[in-house]
């Protein structure tokens, strides 16, 4: 951790944080805790390296003839709006982009930054957050539901 001369904050060097590591970790995490960092100063830090990990775990042998856009819309900043990233499924490939691009998804989720953070970390399951109304699909919903066997998800325990 060091300090930010400019605004006075600490940062965390996110790509020194391993992922099964840091899974453990939000396992012992209060929503309300998860929810202050997700509309907090390290907000975009967290979600940037999230998303820069993805092509990572992408798994290309379970992908095969795969072609998709992912897009993602994560709630819980602190002005109420949502940010937006993009996955693109295609050749055996993943790539990520911060926005939406001109075409059309396959499937959107929308989801709360802290429920966001429990799902990529196997702390929550895409089902249950569902059902609860946590996660909100729109598009092809057989495709949303298998979408978690595209990526290696870190193990919590």
């Amino acid at each position: 951790m060091s300090d930010d001369a400019t605004n006075g904050t600490q940062t965390i060097d996110t790509s020194q944080v391993d992922a099964e590591e840091f899974a453990r970790n939000m396992a012992s995490v209060t929503d309300e805790q998860l929810g202050e960092a997700m509309s907090g100063p390290m907000r975009e830090q967290i979600l940037s390296e999230i998303f820069s990990r993805m092509a990572q775990h992408f798994r290309a042998d379970t992908a095969r003839d795969t072609e998709a856009v992912i897009r993602w819309r994560i709630g819980g900043r602190a002005d109420g709006g949502h940010d937006e990233y993009e996955t693109v499924i295609s050749d055996g490939t993943c790539e990520v982009h911060q926005g939406f691009g001109a075409d059309a998804s396959r499937v959107t989720f929308t989801i709360g930054g802290a429920d966001f953070l429990r799902l990529v970390t196997g702390n929550a399951a895409g089902p249950m957050l569902f059902m609860s109304g946590k996660l909100k699909i729109e598009g092809d919903m057989l495709f949303a539901a298998n979408t978690a066997s595209l990526f290696t998800i870190p193990k919590s325990a």
